[in-house]
């Protein structure tokens, strides 16, 4: 998947200009916006689902990844790195970590629901490079391979890098009765990303992971491949000026375990009183599934390479 440093890399490309959003509150004025704002607007869109996207798989992998007990364990801040291992990740949990994990049984002597803490205190940077603050706070109604079973997630004063993290994160196995193809729905609830300067993305959306490869080793991750459908909508502030902006994944994300990247898909990002049709909608092209970490952004018939670290 795309690491968080694309925070950072598209926010400086996104607003380097000045944003002339005249009217864009009300979105009342849309039909007077000049080819520069529409494209301004466009880029700052889908800078804001470049972060969201990332935000949320990287805290999926946190939910599912801290133990067997209540996930797979060994996956995000979890999973153990090895040069020896298709781009270093190895289907176990490391066990060298700068975090500190709290397990609360709320109902003994059951093992469910549980909360579980895990704090990152004044810093921790991992093993990809990112530091990460504060505490990621989740409570599991059971185990998360099972059909049926829920995880909420909220935050403490919880930051990637420089950018505060707030919201409500609810991930929940909808796997059909009967059936061996593992899926999650993932819903998010005001999510909020704030930096530095005040600038945010405040964002809800709807997201259904559906394992597509591995689901015969249930227990063993390091084969496990998903792909992802779903939309989302926000608002984003640069400034003085607000708008709102909506996307949809057009052709499904691909997620490899063995991957840090998102491998292959599409996502459309546009102004929500923008047409679909309209040729300021932004494309989010993943590529055709090789594992690396490039990606197209395409807005009015100009593309340009995006490198995510």
């Amino acid at each position: 998947m795309k690491k968080l440093s694309l925070l950072t890399q598209l926010t400086t490309v996104a607003f380097a200009a000045t944003l002339l959003f005249t009217g864009c509150k009300k979105e009342n004025s849309a039909s007077n916006l000049t080819p520069q704002q529409e494209e301004e607007i466009a880029t700052a869109s889908s800078e804001a689902e470049f972060e969201n996207e990332l935000v949320t798989n990287d805290v999926f992998d946190n939910v599912l990844g801290v133990n067997a007990e209540v996930g797979l364990g060994g996956t995000g801040v979890f999973g153990k790195i090895s040069s020896g291992v298709t781009d270093g990740r190895e289907a176990r949990v490391d066990s060298l970590r700068c975090f500190t994990v709290t397990i609360v049984k709320l109902n003994l002597p059951n093992l469910f629901p549980v909360k579980i803490t895990t704090d990152f205190g004044a810093g921790c940077t991992g093993r990809d490079g990112h530091t990460r603050y504060g505490k990621i706070i989740t409570t599991y109604t059971g185990r998360l391979t099972v059909p049926g079973m829920s995880a909420t997630t909220t935050f403490e004063n919880y930051k990637i890098d420089s950018i505060s993290v707030q919201g409500k994160f609810v991930v929940a196995n909808t796997t059909a009765a009967g059936s061996n193809q593992r899926q999650f729905v993932i819903e998010v609830e005001e999510m909020k990303l704030t930096k530095p300067n005040g600038n945010y993305s405040l964002w809800s959306g709807r997201k259904v992971t559906t394992q597509v490869e591995g689901n015969g080793t249930p227990d063993f991750p390091i084969d496990d491949i998903f792909k992802i459908t779903g939309n989302a909508q926000g608002r984003v502030k640069k400034g003085n000026d607000v708008f709102a902006w909506q996307s949809e994944i057009t052709e499904p994300l691909v997620k490899k375990f063995t991957c840090r990247w998102i491998s292959k898909g599409i996502i459309k990002v546009r102004r929500q009183t923008t047409a679909a049709t309209s040729p300021w909608v932004a494309t989010l092209d993943f590529g055709a599934g090789d594992c690396d970490n490039k990606a197209t952004l395409t807005i009015n018939g100009n593309s340009r390479q995006i490198t995510l670290r």
